[in-house]
């Protein structure tokens, strides 16, 4: 239980400052996993991300969810989304009750300084991770080879099409001088996974025929999220706008609604599917919120704990070692894109963004200064600047 305890506590207090959705997110999960408690290492929290990157739905919550569940089991990893989830949906659910309260906030000195704040953590984690997985001139190309694909090529599975690429590639780039992980011997079952992904699978088709049989506007809706947590790729930036026309032609709420509580989403910290909570919350209230907001994440409490132990399986394989090479260059180039578009464009768009950017990103890989304090300095630089 101690154990579960500290994994709630420090999920929540990423959910409290994680700004800049959810590229920037695996940056805080790098520096506090990685770097600080070293709850993982540079390879596993690279493969948990590539695996999280083949699946639809919240690529940020599921990476939680499954350092969570190596951390602490199944326990672990619902202490992890519980703690990372709570703060926004709280906000979330707030803003649905009390829209008008948080009208002006898009505009303030806030926004600005957090945006900056984000560049600075995913650069800070590009470096990072880079100068560990990209050792050498053939992962340094992989990497390059990635961001360059990634931002020239903007459509939905590219991600995923890039690390299959890079697993392929790599298995033949570096098969000969390889590291080999040894097999491991346990006994592994995969009635489980089986189970799991049953029940994923007969979710998406039982309840859209129940919500076509039955007049029920919660079931309606708990459909709606459901979908839309477990077949869109890309993330809280991909699935909002996706859920637009269900939402506003459905009748769930209005068009106004809909993009204020989009706008509020942007700029709250933790995942972004917690616009879920809001949605729910407007158009069924207190409880209608909750059932979105669980309906969104199912899909990453029965798609993680049932391809994660599959996927670890396999990385112990021989023959994976070459291939997690290309897979985990890849990921850095994708970050590295990521970093440009959208953190950089969005955040850094003056002369004196980018020096509060420099003195930031000195700040977190020069003096080790933790991200609160990081987090401090950014907001007065924006308060200084919108002041003068």
């Amino acid at each position: 239980m101690r154990n579960i305890a500290d994994i709630f506590v420090t999920f929540l207090w990423l959910g409290l400052r994680s700004f800049g959705g959810p590229i920037a997110h695996f940056g805080y999960f790098y520096s506090e996993f990685v770097n600080k408690k070293k709850w993982l290492s540079e390879k596993e929290f690279s493969s948990l991300t590539a695996l999280c990157q083949f699946l639809p739905g919240p690529a940020s919550s599921q990476t939680g969810f499954g350092i969570g569940l190596k951390r602490g089991g199944i326990g672990g990893a619902y202490a992890a989304w519980l703690g990372f989830t709570l703060p926004s949906a709280a906000v979330m659910t707030a803003a649905a009750y009390g829209l008008k309260s948080f009208s002006d906030f898009g505009n303030s000195f806030a926004v600005k300084g957090l945006l900056i704040l984000t560049a600075a953590v995913v650069a800070q984690a590009v470096w990072a991770m880079g100068t560990k997985l990209c050792p050498d001139t053939k992962t340094r190309f992989v990497a390059v080879a990635a961001l360059f694909a990634v931002s020239v090529f903007r459509f939905p599975f590219v991600q995923v099409i890039v690390i299959i690429a890079a697993g392929i590639a790599g298995y033949f780039m570096f098969r000969e001088g390889g590291e080999r992980t040894p097999e491991n011997s346990r006994s592994f079952s995969y009635k489980p996974a089986v189970l799991l992904l049953g029940l994923f699978f007969g979710l998406l088709i039982l309840l859209p025929v129940l919500a076509g049989m039955y007049d029920s506007r919660s079931l309606k809706l708990f459909d709606t999220f459901y979908r839309a947590g477990a077949l869109v790729f890309g993330g809280g930036h991909v699935v909002l706008p996706l859920l637009h026309d269900e939402i506003v032609a459905g009748g769930y709420m209005a068009d106004e609604m809909f993009l204020s509580g989009y706008g509020i989403a942007q700029i709250v910290p933790g995942p972004l599917f917690t616009f879920a909570s809001f949605a729910g919350t407007v158009s069924g209230g207190f409880f209608g919120g909750l059932a979105a907001l669980t309906a969104v994440f199912m899909s990453t409490f029965l798609l993680i704990p049932a391809v994660m132990p599959i996927w670890d399986r396999i990385s112990e394989k021989r023959f994976a070692s070459a291939a997690m090479k290309g897979i985990n260059a890849s990921v850095v180039g994708i970050l590295g894109a990521a970093l440009y578009d959208p953190v950089w464009v969005k955040g850094v768009a003056s002369a004196s963004d980018f020096a509060l950017f420099c003195a930031s990103f000195g700040l977190l890989m020069f003096s080790k200064t933790p991200v609160w304090a990081v987090t401090l300095f950014c907001l007065a630089g924006a308060f200084i600047r919108s002041s003068i």
